[in-house]
């Protein structure tokens, strides 16, 4: 509960520029992970997302039909 009592003690502006800081830190974090991911060779193969597409669960659908019991 401290720090949510610091963030409501500092001035408005002063919140703007933490919120727009952290919004800035992960915009960063998003690009920078895949050229991360690419140098530590952590890139899934084709092996790899065909095992994922069959790890997936599929949806069925089932038609009732207008029958009744």
């Amino acid at each position: 509960m401290a720090i949510w009592q610091w963030y409501k003690s500092i001035t408005p502006k002063t919140r703007m520029l933490v919120g727009v800081g952290i919004m800035a830190y992960a915009g960063v974090a998003m690009v920078v992970s895949d050229k991360v991911e690419e140098k530590l060779g952590l890139v899934p193969t084709e092996k790899d997302k065909e095992e994922l597409e069959k790890a997936l669960p599929t949806i069925t659908t089932i038609d009732k039909g207008s029958r009744r019991i």
